[in-house]
């Protein structure tokens, strides 16, 4: 029977922890707090995994999962090519809410689906999910949702929409509490989305793909012209 380990406790804080470091370690899926929302995680180098977190929400591969970090360094080891304006955003941002498109290392072995050579990273500002990924390492992590409906911003929420395809449920409290909801679905609080694959074929532009808690005047003054104008990819 799926449990719900509450983080706030330290007993169950360790027993949820161990358990969700096993679940991982199988193959299947775990629920996880984040900074922004709760999300569905699942080892990204295990092809199966990644296709039981693509199914548990409903999407199919045409939609691969961002990938959580536990630290700024493994940013050179999943990604490529990373220009000086994603390295200003991610001084700035991480952990925090913000995630970065990129070009992954070619020699990667992992099956996220249709990434066509790319990969979404992000470093998230939450303890127990910071706490899972320094024993796991990478995760691919969507919104502990199924398609088409808000994001869950709490455990029971979450395991209201995916019930028993997932294994363990880690209850971080509620998130996004640090965040205007500012993006592009009212009351979202999910990370905003930055897109550097085209870098060096657009003039040196970053374009935000997703409006979320990091608003366009926050990355402006990071990086200022190198921020594509609106409605420009």
């Amino acid at each position: 029977m799926t449990r719900i380990y509450d983080c706030s406790v330290d007993e169950e804080r360790s027993t949820g922890m161990r358990l969700a470091r096993s679940a991982i370690g199988r193959g299947a899926l775990v629920v996880i707090p984040t900074d922004t929302v709760y999300g569905i995680a699942a080892d990204a180098f295990n092809p199966e995994a990644v296709q039981k977190l693509l199914d548990a929400k409903g999407r199919d591969r045409q939609s691969p999962p961002p990938v959580l970090i536990p630290g700024i360094p493994t940013l050179d080891a999943l990604a490529q090519d990373i220009p000086e304006p994603v390295r200003a955003l991610v001084a700035e941002f991480w952990p925090g809410g913000l995630t970065v498109v990129l070009t992954a290392q070619s020699s990667l072995v992992w099956d996220l689906g249709e990434t066509r050579g790319t990969v979404a990273l992000r470093m998230p500002r939450n303890q127990v999910a910071l706490d899972l990924l320094a024993e796991t390492g990478p995760l691919a992590v969507s919104s502990a949702n199924t398609s088409g409906l808000p994001s869950a911003i709490d455990v029971i929420g979450a395991e209201e929409m995916l019930g028993i395809s997932v294994a363990v449920y880690l209850d971080g409290g509620v998130a996004g509490l640090d965040y205007e909801p500012i993006g592009d679905r009212a009351g979202d609080t999910s990370s905003t989305i930055v897109d550097a694959t085209g870098f060096d074929t657009n003039g040196g532009k970053i374009v935000i793909v997703r409006n979320g808690v990091i608003s366009r005047a926050a990355i402006e003054a990071v990086i200022g012209d190198a921020l594509a104008p609106v409605g420009e990819q």
